[in-house]
C-alpha cells in the first residue's frame, strides 16, 4: 500500500451540517437496495450527468423559464450520483482511497463549474457574478484539500452547511427564478438573483480566509511543540 493511499484511507471526515445524519440514514438505507449493477463509477457518471442537465436547463431557461425543471431535476440526479458514490462502495466495503478521492473531487471541481457557468449564462444572474462565487466555493474547496494533507481532516460542512444544503438553497433559487422571472432588477444592473448569488460568494470567501487564519495558528503551534 502506497503513502498516498494510506493517507486518503485514514483521513477523518468532519461532516456538521443540519442534514448529516437523516441524510446519512437515507443513504445507508438506499446503498442496501441497490442492486450489484450499480458501481460506484457508474453514480460518478450519474452524477456528472446531472450537473450537465443543471447546465443546460440554466441555459435553455433564457427560451423560456419551464427548462429550469430541467435544473431542479438536475440537481436531485447530480445528489444521488455524488452522494452515493463513496457511500456504497464503503458500505460494500470495496473502497478505493486514492482513486476514489481523486475523481470524486476532481468530479466535483467540474461540476460546479458547469452548474454556476449554467446560472452565468441564463438570464437571472451576470456571469461576473457566478464566476465570483464559483471562486469562493473552489477556494474553499482548496481549504479543505489543503487541510486533509497537512491535518489528516477532510471538513465536510461549513457553518453547520454542507453540499446538500446549499443544493437546496439552490433549487430555492431556482424556484424563485420561475416564480418571479428575470424583468429588470430593482438595483440597477445587478438583480436581486446577483446580489443572493453574490452574498453567498462573499461568505465562501470570508470562510477561506477565516478558515486559512484558524488552520494556519494551529500549524503554527502544532511546528513549535515539535521543536
Amino acid at each position: 500500500m502506497t503513502i498516498e493511499l494510506q493517507n486518503a484511507a485514514s483521513l477523518s471526515r468532519i461532516q456538521e451540517n443540519w442534514l448529516a445524519a437523516k441524510e446519512r440514514r437515507l443513504l445507508n438505507w438506499l446503498c442496501a437496495q441497490m442492486p450489484p449493477w450499480v458501481t460506484p463509477d457508474r453514480l460518478t457518471a450519474l452524477g456528472m450527468i446531472g450537473a450537465v442537465m443543471i447546465f443546460l436547463g440554466y441555459v435553455g431557461s433564457n427560451l423560456h423559464s419551464s427548462w429550469l425543471l430541467l435544473a431542479i431535476a438536475g440537481y436531485v440526479v447530480q445528489w444521488f450520483g455524488d452522494s452515493m458514490d463513496g457511500s456504497i462502495a464503503r458500505f460494500r466495503r470495496i473502497e478505493r482511497p486514492s482513486y476514489g478521492y481523486f475523481i470524486d473531487h476532481s468530479c466535483d471541481g467540474f461540476a460546479t463549474l458547469l452548474i454556476l457557468a449554467g446560472i452565468g449564462l441564463s438570464p437571472f444572474v451576470t456571469m461576473d457574478v457566478a464566476m465570483v462565487a464559483l471562486a469562493g466555493y473552489l477556494l474553499l474547496s482548496i481549504h479543505a484539500y489543503l487541510s486533509a494533507r497537512v491535518l489528516g481532516e477532510f471538513k465536510l460542512s461549513y457553518l453547520a452547511a454542507g453540499p446538500t444544503e446549499l443544493r437546496l438553497m439552490l433549487i430555492g433559487l431556482t424556484v424563485m427564478m420561475m416564480v418571479l422571472g428575470s424583468g429588470p432588477g430593482y438595483f440597477g444592473v445587478l438583480s436581486g438573483f446577483d446580489l443572493f448569488v453574490g452574498a453567498i460568494a462573499l461568505i465562501l470567501i470570508l470562510l477561506f480566509v477565516i478558515q486559512t487564519l484558524v488552520t494556519g495558528r494551529r500549524l503554527a503551534r502544532s511546528d513549535r511543540g515539535n521543536d
